[in-house]
This record gives C-alpha cells, structure tokens and sequence, in this order.
C-alpha cells in the first residue's frame, strides 16, 4: 500500500500514471500519424485570403453607394487586404490566432466606412467562430485518441 487512498490508486495506472475511464493511462493515447493542425492552418489561411479578396471587392460599392471612397478609407481598406494576404502566410505562428481574430476587429471597425464593410465583417466572424469550434473540436479528439490516425494505429 502506497499510503494513498483505495480509490486514488484505482486512477492509476501499474506505473502510477493517471488513467482513463476505459482502463488505458494518458500515455497510451498515441500521438496522430499526421499533423492535425496542418489543415486547419490550411482553412485558416484560404479564409483570410477570401477575405482580402471580399474586401478588395467592396472598393466599388464603397466608391459608388457610400459617400465615395476618401484617401482615408481606401488606404484602411486596402492596407487591410494587404495584412490579411500577408497573414495568410503567417498561420504556423503561436499567435497567428489572435492575429486572425485582431483582423476581425479590425474589419468589424470598418463599418465606420460604410455599413457594408461591416457586413462582410459580421459574416467573417461567424466563419471565424466556427473555426475556432473546429478547433477546439480537433483538439479534444486529439487528447481523447479519436483522431483516424491515432485509431488506426491503436489497431495495429
């Protein structure tokens, strides 16, 4: 008897590790074959870039429904684009995430220019919480060993 507890010795495993519900200790949870986080940091990056397009796009309709386009909002909204392409490429940073999320402030603040950057920014941000679930998500799978490539190689 170790000194512990009947019931803390139950939680671990022959090696004193802490174990699982199903019986297996954390570190019989494999590590994924594949890079989990290399597709989403794919997602990522494909969004920020549909996002500089979609804000380079509305140019015109800053320019011809607003108020016209002044010195002031053209270069915020192109300097804008300019961050997010660039940032595409920046997604393997640890903080490529509050990046993302800084250029979603960033957009929602252009509805200052016209209403309907703001659209486009309240759209982008949904897409952005649902990859932050995706994430999240992955995450989870990954810890509990339900990633395909982490079961494929329990089965083996």
């Amino acid at each position: 008897m170790s000194g512990q507890r009947p019931e803390e010795e139950a939680e671990r495993d022959h090696a004193g590790r802490p174990s699982m519900p199903n019986g297996h200790s954390m570190s019989d949870v494999p590590p994924p074959a594949t890079d989990p986080w290399k597709g989403l940091r794919g997602v990522m990056a494909g969004t920020l870039i549909l996002e500089a397009i979609v804000v380079l796009l509305a140019l015109p309709v800053v320019a011809d429904v607003g108020g016209g386009i002044t010195w002031f909002s053209g270069t915020y909204l192109v300097a804008l684009s300019i961050l997010m392409i660039l940032g595409a490429g920046l997604q393997r940073k640890p903080w490529a995430i509050p990046f993302n999320l800084g250029m979603q402030l960033l957009l929602l603040a252009g509805t200052f220019i016209h209403l309907s950057i703001g659209v486009i920014g309240l759209v982008f941000a949904a897409v952005w919480a649902f990859i932050l679930m995706l994430r999240a998500d992955v995450q989870r799978r990954m810890d509990a060993g339900l990633l395909p490539s982490q079961r494929m190689h329990r089965e083996n």
